[in-house]
């Protein structure tokens, strides 16, 4: 059977688009193992790995938010092996950086607003004073927006247990310059720090960081027995993110305090 020159090349031209759509389909596939790779060395607390196996999946699916979100923690968590504050700064730039791309991806998303909220909370630590004032604020601003949508989002919860202590607990000077010099920060309280920590802990009590932070609180207000106990179980548990050996060592000593 004889082809024409014209069909010829409309069958070359079939054969070519199923090769792209099959290209395209072994991409997808490719990028769904990576992400499953990376979320395994994520659970082994390899973030190295982890971040190379989600950068390789971020070629391929660019416009994923969950993906950036990944990718944002897990630069976000590279700064405690950092012992350069510059390196430790571009590394919280780029978690940001990251965040942000999958909150404008997707601004309904509440881990997307969480990541962002995070994000701001890493870099506190490592910014100018005026840059402190903003980012508190957004922190407190990106992390009720989390909880509006999704209550039930434990490390939102959590982030707001943190701002709320960490303000609360700044002294009245350093207020007082903050409210004349930048414009002030919204009002907080330990009392909001303790209630939001509780409901972190109801929704997920297995987690280190809810109940040391809880504890640590609980010092902070004159509550050595409640500080104790909840320091006690944070330290009891296993230690599953990568923050969780800090965590661990900042309670261990306010606890070994409280026992002299």
């Amino acid at each position: 059977m004889k082809y024409s020159s014209s069909s010829a090349r409309f069958l070359t031209f079939c054969l070519s688009l199923l090769f792209t759509i099959s290209s395209i389909s072994r991409g997808a596939q490719s990028a769904s193992e990576l992400i499953a790779k990376g979320d395994s060395f994520d659970a082994r607390l390899k973030t190295a790995d982890a971040l190379d196996a989600y950068l390789t999946a971020e070629k391929l699916t660019p416009d994923d938010p969950d993906l950036l979100i990944k990718i944002a923690k897990q630069y976000g968590e590279s700064m405690v092996d950092l012992a350069d504050k510059d390196d430790q700064l571009a590394a919280g730039r780029r978690a940001l950086d990251y965040a942000k791309r999958a909150l404008s991806l997707a601004p309904d998303l509440s881990d997307a607003q969480l990541a962002v909220a995070i994000c701001y909370g890493r870099l506190l630590d490592l910014v100018s004073a005026r840059e402190k004032v903003e980012y508190s604020r957004l922190v407190k601003q990106h992390t009720e927006q989390a909880l509006k949508l999704d209550e039930n989002s434990d490390y939102a919860w959590h982030m707001l247990g943190r701002w709320h202590r960490a303000v609360a607990t700044t002294g009245p000077l350093l207020k007082g310059i903050v409210e004349i010099v930048y414009g002030g920060l919204p009002e907080a309280s330990e009392a909001e720090a303790v209630d939001a920590f509780k409901r972190a802990i109801a929704l997920n009590p297995d987690r280190v960081a809810h109940h040391i932070e809880l504890g640590l609180t609980y010092a902070d207000i004159g509550e050595p027995r409640k500080a104790e106990r909840e320091i006690r179980k944070g330290l009891a548990l296993p230690s599953k993110e990568r923050d969780d050996p800090d965590t661990k060592a900042r309670g261990k000593a306010v606890l070994d305090k409280l026992e002299e």
